[in-house]
């Protein structure tokens, strides 16, 4: 038991900012294409964080060509190379799954002061 505990907490992140549901993020994710690696932004609203220690996850979602894309990242993966908090949103809620089925200014969310 001991031995897994150390195993997780060696591939946990230290370089995490503090976030939570309704925070506008960046996420840059590495990208594989043909044998050759390059980074992705992401940005997005923050809807759901969930999890403990290296089963963390959480949802981003945002608007592409009138699309909403939606994308879950594990806290901890190798594959993201940094998060940054772009804007702090004023919500109640911790998941914002009513997001969804809003459209336009009304999926918008007040910024913190």
């Amino acid at each position: 038991m001991a031995q897994a505990h150390e195993f997780s907490v060696d591939q946990q992140r230290d370089n995490i900012p503090d976030f939570k549901s309704g925070d506008t993020v960046g996420v840059n994710v590495k990208v594989f294409e043909g044998g050759r690696e390059r980074l992705q932004r992401f940005e997005g609203v923050v809807l759901a964080k969930r999890g403990v220690g290296t089963n963390a996850t959480f949802t981003v979602r945002k608007i592409s060509a009138n699309v909403g894309v939606e994308r879950i990242f594990p806290l901890h993966s190798p594959n993201i190379d940094s998060i940054e908090v772009v804007r702090k949103g004023k919500v109640r809620r911790a998941k914002l799954y009513y997001l969804r089925e809003l459209r336009g200014k009304a999926s918008r969310i007040k910024e913190k002061r």
